[in-house]
């Protein structure tokens, strides 16, 4: 599903130049679960942003279901992010002012899905975290867990072939990440190809998979042996 090729990402400051990615190659076949790991200042975060055409490599090959990143344009970029990929943050990004259930129909109003489909994707998606009874509720009105569940609910409405996930427990408790872990083994289970990343090795420990940065440079790629799973 994801093929990467000796990405290397270069910031520019004046006459300061900084490697964020080095050369980087890596795959992530459909269906598999990989955390990112790294300190601060890894690489992580950047090679997430490029995973997520949020941002693009200096040099080297990104191909995302066979179609190569590198060489698209904004206006596709931006349907690769609206059709393709799922986001889900730490800091939840829910609009404060409307609803569980229309926050989750918002990707589908930009991908021109009608009111009356948006709406019943948008209550099986939050059926499918355990939110059915929360429809109407506001952010403020949920818990931490709960809002991060409406934003899982958000990724999956316009079937991505991938959920990205930055940080997703690190705002929560641990009962809290635990259940939001057991939902991405959960959708996991069910097809849905996910890389999240994390600093915290015990949440790491509920994926198949680690891939470790240091410095710009994938330094190790490991399956997960002893896996935390999740009974929801």
């Amino acid at each position: 599903m994801i093929k990467i090729e000796n990405l290397t990402k270069t910031y520019r400051s004046g006459p300061i130049e900084v490697k964020a990615l080095k050369d980087v190659s890596l795959m992530i076949q459909r269906e598999e679960f990989v955390s990112i790991m790294g300190p601060s200042g890894s690489g992580k975060s950047t090679f997430m942003n490029i995973l997520g055409c949020l941002d693009k490599a200096t040099s080297g090959k990104y191909i995302l279901d066979q179609v190569n990143v590198e060489e698209l344009e904004e206006k596709e970029l931006a349907s690769v992010r609206n059709k393709k990929i799922g986001f889900v943050f730490q800091s939840f990004n829910l609009l404060p002012k409307i609803s569980s259930l229309k926050n989750v129909e918002l990707p589908m109003m930009y991908a021109g899905i009608p009111p009356k489909e948006r709406k019943e994707k948008a209550i099986e998606a939050l059926k499918k975290v355990g939110l059915e009874n929360r429809l109407d509720h506001k952010p403020n009105e949920l818990s931490g867990g709960q809002r991060q569940r409406v934003a899982i609910a958000r990724s999956l409405v316009n079937t991505p072939s991938i959920i990205l996930a930055d940080e997703p427990t690190g705002n929560l408790d641990s009962k809290s990440g635990e259940e939001v872990m057991g939902i991405f083994q959960s959708l996991n289970n069910e097809g849905v190809t996910i890389v999240l990343v994390t600093h915290e090795l015990e949440i790491a420990q509920f994926s198949k998979r680690i891939v470790v940065f240091k410095d710009g440079a994938l330094i190790e790629d490991k399956e997960v042996e002893n896996r935390n799973i999740v009974n929801l």
